[in-house]
């Protein structure tokens, strides 16, 4: 007998898993770094990553509502993480930027977050690490 699930229970199992750990990690962003959401950490490790882009780019790549955005975009902002510049490519439009200060800040959410994962991983074999970032990877891959 298998112990293999069949695809439709192997997909449901996949569904519960990625729900709960999605509410972990919202849970846990306060825990790791209570300065910034979940929300707000990625935001600004996006905006890091592409060095600036418009509030709609944010809002398409991790499909969020306009408002969500433009509300986390305020709340960075006041703090001091990020600044609203106009684009060079179309005035019209602004660009929202790291400050040195966001950058600082999100420098410290990602090392507890690599402490985190890396404690919660200390007993996977370096096969099964790369398996599971490969699948991810090509599970949040965008067609």
């Amino acid at each position: 007998m298998s112990n293999e699930l069949p695809r439709g229970s192997a997909i449901l199992s996949i569904q519960r898993e990625l729900t709960a750990f999605a509410r972990r990690a919202r849970g846990r962003a306060a825990e790791l770094h209570p300065e910034l959401s979940l929300v707000a950490a990625s935001i600004l490790d996006l905006l890091i990553e592409r060095d600036g882009c418009q509030a709609s780019e944010i809002a398409e790549h991790f499909l969020l509502d306009k408002s969500t955005v433009s509300r986390q975009i305020a709340a960075l902002e006041a703090q001091g993480y990020l600044s609203r510049e106009v684009d060079p490519a179309n005035r019209r439009n602004l660009r929202v930027h790291p400050t040195a200060a966001g950058r600082r800040i999100a420098g410290e959410a990602e090392a507890a977050r690599r402490i985190a994962f890396t404690a919660r991983f200390r007993d996977w074999s370096d096969d099964d690490l790369t398996r599971l970032a490969e699948y991810l990877t090509r599970y949040n891959a965008i067609p």
